[in-house]
């Protein structure tokens, strides 16, 4: 007959998790479960995304008719980031202590994104420090760059070189933080299943590491040939006002 002790233990043994991210034994306060399927999220996340984008186009169009295709791009690219910085990861900055417990659209899409980085449910600091700067920071701004290259504003690729640089390290941050902790810590945040390591975690994330490169690599260029053309001017004003003083 087995004692109250190990009776006792081999019922915390058996008892199931009470949540199924990783590690298991990390706490979420209040934790439901989601009511949404995971294809009904995606749905919703990419619908809303998808109509981000056709509003930005058709207004774009409409504004400046003959903008080329690679400004229209990089100008649907910053209102999209603009929304999800403000507004999604700005819902995450207000809400990030009670996360694991919401059961609007936005706090179930953290929630299975969170399969992928318990972090955003455990009230981590880095996470919510890097999340509150994304979205007061980065979002804003993002908008001001699309406005600006809607009306060529000649400030447009400094600005534009500030916040994809910003969001260039807030992301390699954030794959560095779990990378630490995975390799170093043996602690890891992704559950086993290799989908939410690639899909939510790597390649959602990826966007954030490789446009910047590109936009940020776009702007220091502009701004070189800029500075050689102003050099280039100086040089045959100079040169001119020599000439003049010969004569």
């Amino acid at each position: 007959m087995e004692t109250v002790l190990e009776a006792t233990l081999n019922g915390t043994k058996s008892s199931p998790p009470l949540h199924p991210y990783y590690p298991l034994e990390v706490e979420i306060a209040g934790y439901i479960a989601n009511e949404y399927s995971v294809i009904q999220l995606l749905l919703a996340f990419g619908s809303g995304c998808a109509a981000i984008l056709s509003v930005t186009y058709v207004a774009a169009k409409r504004i400046r008719s003959q903008i080329p295709t690679s400004e229209l791009l990089t100008l649907m690219w910053f209102v999209l980031s603009g929304c999800i910085h403000f507004f999604f990861e700005g819902y995450y900055a207000y809400n990030f202590k009670a996360m694991g417990g919401r059961q609007d659209l936005f706090g179930q899409l953290w929630k299975e994104y969170a399969y992928s980085d318990s972090r955003y449910l455990t009230q981590n600091a880095f996470v919510m420090c890097m999340e509150s700067i994304t979205a007061i920071c980065w979002g804003p701004l993002s908008f001001i760059v699309a406005h600006m290259i809607t009306t060529e504003h000649p400030l447009r690729h400094p600005l534009q070189a500030i916040v994809s640089l910003g969001q260039l390290y807030g992301d390699v941050l954030y794959y560095a933080t779990s990378m630490f902790d995975h390799y170093y810590l043996e602690k890891s945040y992704w559950r086993p299943e290799a989908y939410y390591y690639w899909c939510y975690y790597v390649f959602m994330n990826l966007f954030w590491i490789v446009i910047p490169l590109i936009l940020l690599y776009n702007s220091t260029t502009a701004g070189g040939r800029a500075f050689k053309a102003l050099q280039k001017m100086d040089r045959s004003l100079q040169a001119n006002g020599a000439i003049k003083k010969t004569l």
